[in-house]
């Protein structure tokens, strides 16, 4: 097993993140994804991050791989047993990545003093959602699951744009240092990543 991976992508990252959360052995090759490596491009023509191989199975969509992973090595669950659960985690993610990934995507490409309203945007839309980060340990359950492994990513990049997690309130930064203090969160990063979190925050 194998995953091609960007050192910098936010969703190689969440792909990463549930490979050490589920203990996966799968190599994790990084790669420049303006400069795909041949071999990946033999297995998937786009040569886009994350692309996760196993034998015959190609999968190039993270949120996919996610889930396939959790099937596949059922121990520790990171997704609810119950097909409602499931369901309901699985439309959480879907608006994580259709309200606050697009924001923060605009942020990094056209960097933070030309993404000011992007920024503020991105702010008040979390500390809207701090009842949410305060009620349960984690992102609406009592146990980790795919939506903290969805979070997590997202969460570590604020600092990078300008955005100090303190300044989101105190429910939202002890939940941010939950999922940040997991061994399996600190063993996903690339080295690239290490670099986007002052290191007083860490």
């Amino acid at each position: 097993m194998t995953l091609f991976s960007s050192p910098t992508c936010i969703m190689s990252h969440c792909a990463r993140l549930v490979v050490h959360e589920k203990g996966v052995p799968a190599d994790i090759e990084f790669f420049d994804t303006n400069n795909p490596p041949k071999d990946l491009l033999e297995l998937n023509p786009n040569g886009n991050a994350p692309t996760f191989v196993e034998r015959d199975l190609v999968l190039y969509d993270a949120r996919i791989i996610m889930e396939y992973l959790d099937e596949r090595f059922p121990h520790p669950a990171l997704h609810h047993m119950d097909p409602v659960s499931r369901a309901n985690a699985r439309m959480l993610i879907k608006r994580i990545d259709q309200e606050w990934y697009p924001i923060l995507e605009e942020i990094l490409l056209n960097g933070e003093k030309k993404s000011s309203k992007a920024k503020k945007q991105l702010k008040e839309s979390l500390i809207a959602a701090a009842p949410v980060f305060e009620a349960t340990p984690y992102f609406m359950s009592e146990e980790y699951s795919l939506i903290d492994c969805a979070m997590a990513p997202l969460l570590w990049r604020l600092a990078s744009v300008g955005i100090d997690i303190s300044s989101l309130g105190k429910g939202i930064t002890a939940y941010a240092n939950r999922l940040f203090s997991r061994k399996a969160f600190q063993d996903s990063l690339s080295s690239q990543e290490k670099e986007m979190m002052p290191a007083q925050n860490k």
